[in-house]
């Protein structure tokens, strides 16, 4: 049985352990290395990571798109520039329209261009070309939210994309393995359910929490 994480910041100080070791036996520069966490739970988890490796720590903001009346099942996600990725499965056994679709992402774009301004202001995201990128989340359910991030981060072309995560299905993680050079994973429960459900405490992170520690990064 897996044990459950206290909180977010406990899940990212346990990650950092890994992640530490990790680029130790790849020997991979640390002058290289980029942290980027996915608003806004991936936040908390991400600043230990980058705190431990003593690296700057950036947001990759990605809008999971979820089906109406039930939020937390994704159909799919959104990021910046338009790039949307779907969960075909869902779409099709619920079988939702591509009116719904276009609707539902219309209004996470929105909510996207918000967060952006938000949590960054005027400053400009960080340059991750020819960088190693270590992606974090609080969790990986269906995956199709961390897609949405891989697909806008290749397109900057950077040097490696590591995704860290304290939770995820086991194969969900196999098939990321596909997609990234690496996958750092604490926990691999089946069945996985709720990512909530293996956090003791997995109160929202708040704007506000976010902003804080991005500015403790920066």
């Amino acid at each position: 049985m897996s044990n459950k994480f206290r909180d977010r910041t406990q899940a990212g100080q346990i990650l950092a352990q890994e992640v530490q070791q990790y680029i130790h036996k790849a020997n991979i520069n640390h002058q290289n290395i980029l942290v980027l966490a996915l608003p806004r739970g991936g936040v908390p988890v991400a600043f230990p990571v980058a705190k431990t490796l003593d690296v700057p720590l950036d947001i990759c903001i990605v809008r999971k798109l979820g089906v109406p009346g039930h939020k937390e099942l994704a159909m799919g996600a959104i990021a910046a520039h338009g790039v949307i990725i779907l969960n075909h499965d869902v779409i099709e056994t619920l079988a939702i329209s591509q009116e719904t679709i276009d609707l539902v992402a219309a209004e996470e774009l929105q909510e996207l261009s918000r967060r952006d301004h938000a949590y960054r202001g005027d400053k400009p995201p960080i340059n991750v070309h020819q960088k190693t990128v270590i992606l974090i989340d609080d969790g990986i359910a269906t995956g199709s939210t961390i897609r949405a991030a891989i697909t806008i981060l290749k397109q900057q072309q950077p040097d490696k994309i590591i995704i860290a995560t304290p939770i995820a299905p086991p194969d969900v993680c196999q098939q990321l393995q596909l997609e990234v050079d690496d996958v750092i994973c604490l926990q691999t429960p089946e069945p996985m359910s709720a990512i909530g459900l293996w956090y003791d405490d997995f109160t929202q992170t708040t704007d506000d929490q976010v902003r804080e520690l991005l500015t403790g990064s920066w």
